[in-house]
């Protein structure tokens, strides 16, 4: 669709530009020649005027996609308008769905704006353009239902919205309750904006690494399996999503990005950063990669301080104690906060940059979905990954000496987090774009906000 507007808009302009090429050799140019002389001043004012509109043109003084459209302006535009009631959302009805295990047929399936005149022009984060980057494969040929069924390997499960409704076929169980928060996050979206989703089909893998190798699909006309999952890497085809952490993690008591976020802004307020323990602080699982091992070799000992302080998570432990010792939003007590990898990317990345101290990163071999938009020394402080304790060292002294510009850069940081709305509006944007048509109806069971609740 976007890739026929655009041909369309081309097809205009190239028009527009030469028809006064054309013009010359209609027949209604020959009786324009004959008044030509009298009317030489008007022309030269005409031709001056377009000859001053195409150098407008080439200096970028105008922008043109302001007047050629643009579909990811407008659908965030759709999205961002905000209600007469904030949080609107569709009221849950579980009663029933406990009567009768079945969704209420009365749920909306479309929504009308409050206030459809809203002038509000949102900008998007700078990540937000990797959305078109992770779609490119599939933007000259679009996705075919041969595509998405190649998807099913290793996918946990199939998503397709119809109509208004959210169909779900489950393939295999997820890690622990992954792919359930994943599908609550897209239910209270529908929940939200009903309606407002267009039709697709997607399928998606719950599971840590990208599988979808792009040296596979070099070829043209090669088709790779359109495949969602949480992050992916520089050699792989793997669309990006937000993780279901994002939605909560119930195996670990991690409530969900919007009030972990308002917690962790509590939790800022209670030591002023100049206040904060002057090294950079780590917990985690180290036994799950060899570089988390790597990097508790420099942790304090009696012979060396590489200026860190690293702690050995164990989840085990912590749920029989009520996870007293895991708690995010009391972990912003150390001026420098270590964000490591594990098996891939680490859903402990946006709490780390959360806590309002510069982070300490070490390279990166996977991105979720919003890394991509952060610049070294602007947003964090890279760390080099073959030689981590001497890095780290440097990089704590580097800040203590100079506090003033480690405050500006980890303020900087905090303000650009991923807020809740703008999470919203990644998500909706990402699916809008999407290029998925649904040639069929979908034999699935139909799932709504009432049964993922219950489950």
């Amino acid at each position: 669709m976007k890739l026929m507007k655009g041909n369309s808009e081309e097809k205009l302009m190239k028009t527009y530009w030469i028809r006064p090429v054309f013009q010359r050799n209609s027949f209604g140019s020959k009786w324009r020649l004959m008044k030509k002389k009298a009317n030489s001043k008007s022309t030269l004012l005409v031709y001056s005027f377009f000859f001053l509109l195409a150098l407008l043109f080439l200096a970028a003084w105008i922008d043109l996609a302001k007047y050629a459209g643009n579909t990811s302006q407008k659908a965030l535009q759709i999205f961002s308008r905000t209600p007469s009631n904030p949080n609107l959302e569709f009221p849950l009805d579980c009663s029933i769905w406990n009567q009768t295990n079945t969704c209420p047929k009365n749920y909306p399936t479309s929504y009308k704006l409050s206030n459809p005149n809203s002038s509000l022009n949102p900008k998007c984060p700078e990540f937000f353009r990797w959305i078109h980057e992770d779609l490119r494969p599939w933007r000259e040929t679009g996705i075919t239902m041969e595509m998405v069924e190649k998807a099913r390997k290793t996918a946990h499960f199939r998503l397709v919205i119809l109509d208004g409704k959210i169909y779900v076929e489950k393939f295999r169980q997820s890690i622990q309750t992954r792919a359930l928060f994943t599908l609550w996050g897209i239910v209270q979206l529908m929940r939200r904006y009903p309606g407002k989703l267009p039709d697709l089909e997607l399928m998606f893998d719950c599971n840590d690494r990208p599988v979808i190798q792009a040296k596979h699909y070099r070829q043209p006309d090669s088709g790779p399996p359109p495949l969602f999952r949480y992050c992916s890497d520089w050699k792989s085809l793997d669309i990006v999503f937000p993780d279901w952490s994002f939605w909560g993690w119930a195996e670990t008591n991690m409530k969900p990005w919007r009030i972990v976020l308002k917690d962790m802004k509590e939790g800022n307020k209670r030591t002023k950063w100049e206040d904060r323990v002057p090294y950079a602080y780590w917990r985690g699982n180290p036994n799950v990669c060899p570089w988390r091992a790597d990097l508790m070799k420099c942790n304090v000992t009696d012979k060396n301080d590489w200026n860190t302080r690293l702690y050995v998570q164990d989840w085990d432990k912590e749920a029989k104690i009520g996870y007293k010792q895991s708690n995010v939003a009391d972990q912003c007590t150390h001026r420098y906060k270590i964000y490591i990898e594990g098996w891939a990317w680490s859903v402990s990345e946006k709490y780390i940059l959360a806590c309002d101290s510069p982070t300490l990163l070490v390279s990166l071999h996977w991105h979720d979905f919003f890394v991509r938009g952060m610049i070294p020394q602007k947003h964090y402080w890279p760390v080099r990954d073959n030689d981590k304790c001497k890095s780290l060292k440097f990089a704590v002294e580097y800040g203590n000496f100079h506090t003033q510009k480690v405050i500006f850069s980890h303020r900087t940081t905090y303000k650009r987090l991923i807020k809740p709305p703008c999470l919203i509006y990644y998500t909706c944007l990402f699916l809008i774009l999407f290029p998925s048509t649904i040639p069929y109806i979908p034999i699935m069971c139909n799932i709504c906000s009432p049964q993922v609740h219950v489950s």
